[in-house]
């Protein structure tokens, strides 16, 4: 389709594991795929990859992003670093505007996610005693002490949920009056969990290890924890999004469908910046299907009939619809049926692959 080096079928913004999974589709199912993605991230911050089948527990976020960029890019995609400062709509395209350049594409995903919340220090490290995902990370904390750090209903439920877990939870408002409501009072009065109201004075880590072991309060007294959770909230990356006049949730996510389509048509949107688990194979599953939806919202076959009447049967030249370029990749690429090869002249004869329809 592309016509220059900055013209694309799809553009995904955000490199995380949501935003990989849906360009690595994208590429594998012929497609010019641009993947644009400024670095950070929640996953990058993951010091252990957790509850990925496939994936061991020394594997650490940035590893798992860095093998995924290189899939994208085997496949035939392309990975830029950059930040999309804005994206409009022109003549049922979209311009992708960046720190370098200006990027035209067909379809749009945003797998720009979101930013937590932090507290104020004196914290523990972070992945040493600091930890963002809840079902992640509790694991790590079987019979473990466990702080929750927080005043509103999110930190309550979630100290009540590491119960699960190790029967050693406080809850620490360092200083906030609570602000859960009077019913949810009620039921963590009736778990054995301390609120802890005291801010946090000072920090211990073990020296060897750099793992948190205790935190001391502005009271003198000392506590012994593991680690443990903040639960502020979450700024949500939406102005992509909202500058496109695509509908929020309530919670300020991205409104979307089972497949990431969002209100505005051509425009997909998947990971943490959408409702549901903050988890990375989630994020995998919903680019998995947005991927799909995104091909078959620009495959060119099969016509349809009113295509067919209108400008007649398929010519022989006109398939297969992958380009050029693509085509010698996927040839080329050990993934491929017939083994890598360099003739991409050669046609074989095989039976229509079944659609997911």
């Amino acid at each position: 389709m592309s016509s220059s080096d900055d013209e694309y079928e799809i553009a995904v913004v955000g490199g995380g594991p949501a935003g990989l999974t849906t360009a690595l589709y994208g590429a594998r199912l012929g497609h010019e795929t641009v993947l644009i993605d400024r670095g950070g991230g929640r996953a990058a911050m993951m010091a252990d990859t957790h509850n990925v089948i496939g994936i061991t527990e020394e594997t650490s976020g940035n590893e798992l992003l860095q093998t995924g960029r290189e899939q994208v890019r085997s496949y035939g995609g392309t990975f830029e670093r950059g930040f999309v400062t804005d994206v409009e709509s022109t003549d049922d395209r979209f311009r992708l505007s960046t720190n370098d350049t200006d990027i035209l594409a067909d379809r749009v995903v945003l797998a720009t996610g979101f930013s937590d919340e932090r507290p104020d220090p004196p914290l523990p490290r972070n992945a040493k005693g600091l930890h963002w995902c809840l079902h992640c990370d509790a694991y790590m904390f079987v019979d473990e002490p466990v702080y929750v750090m927080g005043h509103g209903e999110a930190a309550a439920h979630v100290a009540m949920i590491m119960l699960n877990m190790t029967d050693d939870v406080d809850v620490l408002t360092r200083g906030a009056e609570p602000t859960w409501s009077e019913e949810t009072a009620e039921q963590l009065a009736a778990h054995p969990v301390d609120v802890v109201h005291e801010d946090v004075a000072g920090i211990e880590n073990d020296p060897d290890s750099g793992w948190l072991e205790a935190m001391e309060f502005e009271d003198g007294a000392r506590r012994e924890y593991r680690g443990g959770f903040p639960m502020y909230g979450s700024d949500y990356n939406t102005a992509l999004a909202e500058g496109l006049g695509c509908d929020l949730t309530e919670g300020g996510e991205i409104d979307v469908d089972d497949h990431g389509r969002t209100s505005e048509d051509g425009v997909f949107a998947v990971g943490d910046i959408t409702p549901g688990h903050n988890q990375v194979p989630v994020a995998m599953g919903q680019g998995a299907k947005a991927g799909i939806a995104t091909h078959k919202s620009l495959r060119e076959f099969p016509r349809s009939t009113e295509e067919i009447e209108a400008d007649g049967p398929v010519d022989a030249d006109a398939v297969p619809a992958i380009s050029p370029d693509l085509m010698a990749t996927a040839v080329a690429h050990e993934g491929h049926a017939g083994g890598p090869r360099e003739d991409t002249n050669e046609k074989s004869v095989k039976p229509p692959a079944a659609d997911d329809d």
